[in-house]
């Protein structure tokens, strides 16, 4: 295995370290001040980007820094999922920096779906405005009623009636629904229950202004709503789509979600890794800076071993996120389960462990708006969930390692 990265990787990486530095890190507290204003005492129906963001994308676009996740050198940058590694990580360092890039979730998933399972009219309708940056998606999966950690348990249904598909059903943690440009939707439900388990579902493109499709509200994630993007509660009643909107065929659900799961949750890994990195960045400078009992805090109260504890536990982070990207690029994501399984428990613990000391270095500043690292902090323990709990994680594992002894 060599974990090194290719010229092209190296390339990238340059000149996208040049452009956050010059044009992303010096606004970030613009932004976050102008996204503040324009949208935390406002409906979510009435959120807004921040002009700075959508002025950054037509910048990004023009310097060939867009869309690096597609392995695909016509409709992306050609980057396999090890090469854009390093390229993630950086993107991670700013909190809305992946969207300048169209690099942002859930879209990068969803591309990735329509990319590899959409058929040419499906691609033409959604994925070439997807990759323009034109609209964005969402991706309508977990549901309130039932334990979604089990997939197995969606009951949101797609009946077949004639040349339509009838969708009902509420999905909620949609993330990316109070965007304003969020357009289409990637809805999973319950297709052919008669089949055995893993063949029961399908997905299906579903347009958020169709008929039926009602967003009910915005939930909250630690008390934030995380506009403009946001994670809604949305109610499918009697949607008819056509069938052409559905994605292969019936029961292909839980196959395609294995091809969206590995390199699209490989992406938030990449990008929390140089989330953590900001975090301990921002916990030296501080320690060093400021003085407490006659000393620098970073020596005084254990920082010092705290600052060994983050740098060795992202090192580690990072090359068990790598090797997972090497074995999805060489052998595939089936082959890769206990490697995708596993950087999905170790990063966001990871993260969420650095971010903290890096928070309590800081003191009252550290939980503020004045800094990132109560955004990094929530933002880890958002992805203990999101990405599925640690526990079906670590039972992946487990299963599969257990199967070496049969």
């Amino acid at each position: 295995m060599d974990f090194q990265a290719s010229e092209k990787s190296q390339a990238y990486l340059a000149k996208l370290i040049a452009f956050m530095d010059e044009h992303v890190y010096p606004q970030e507290q613009a932004i976050i001040a102008e996204n503040r204003r324009l949208n935390e005492h406002t409906l979510w129906q009435h959120w807004q980007v921040p002009s700075a963001i959508t002025a950054l994308k037509q910048q990004a676009k023009a310097a060939g820094l867009w869309n690096l996740f597609l392995p695909d050198a016509d409709l992306g940058q050609g980057l396999s999922c090890l090469e854009y590694a390093p390229l993630a990580e950086e993107t991670g360092k700013v909190f809305f920096a992946p969207e300048i890039f169209n690099c942002n979730a859930p879209d990068t998933g969803n591309m990735e779906v329509l990319y590899h399972f959409g058929n040419a009219q499906q691609k033409q309708q959604w994925l070439t405005p997807l990759l323009n940056g034109d609209i964005r998606s969402v991706f309508a999966m977990t549901e309130p009623d039932v334990a979604s950690s089990d997939a197995t348990n969606m009951q949101a249904r797609i009946d077949v009636e004639g040349d339509n598909l009838v969708l009902n059903g509420t999905k909620w943690w949609t993330t990316g629904l109070g965007h304003p440009n969020a357009t289409v939707a990637i809805f999973m439900g319950l297709s052919n229950p008669e089949n055995a388990k893993h063949n029961q579902h399908s997905m299906v493109i579903v347009p958020l202004d169709t008929p039926g499709v009602t967003i009910k509200r915005m939930l909250t994630a630690n008390q934030d709503y995380d506009a403009p993007y946001g994670h809604g509660e949305v109610q499918f009643t009697d949607v008819r789509v056509p069938k052409s909107n559905l994605l292969v065929g019936t029961g292909k659900g839980f196959a395609i979600a294995q091809g969206r799961l590995g390199p699209g949750r490989i992406h938030h890994c990449m990008r929390a890794i140089g989330a953590a990195e900001r975090c301990l960045a921002l916990m030296i400078k501080r320690g060093m800076s400021r003085v407490a009992f006659g000393q620098p805090i970073i020596k005084l109260g254990g920082n010092l071993e705290r600052v060994a504890q983050a740098r060795m536990a992202i090192d580690q982070a990072r090359l068990l996120t790598l090797n997972a990207a090497w074995k999805i690029d060489n052998v595939g994501v089936k082959h890769a389960m206990t490697e995708i399984s596993a950087i999905k428990v170790v990063v966001p613990n990871m993260l969420q462990m650095v971010s903290d000391m890096a928070i309590q270095v800081h003191g009252g500043s550290g939980v503020s708006g004045d800094v990132p690292l109560a955004s990094f902090n929530a933002m880890a323990r958002m992805l203990r969930l999101a990405d599925g709990p640690d526990e079906v994680h670590m039972a992946m594992v487990s299963r599969l390692e257990l199967a070496k002894y049969r």
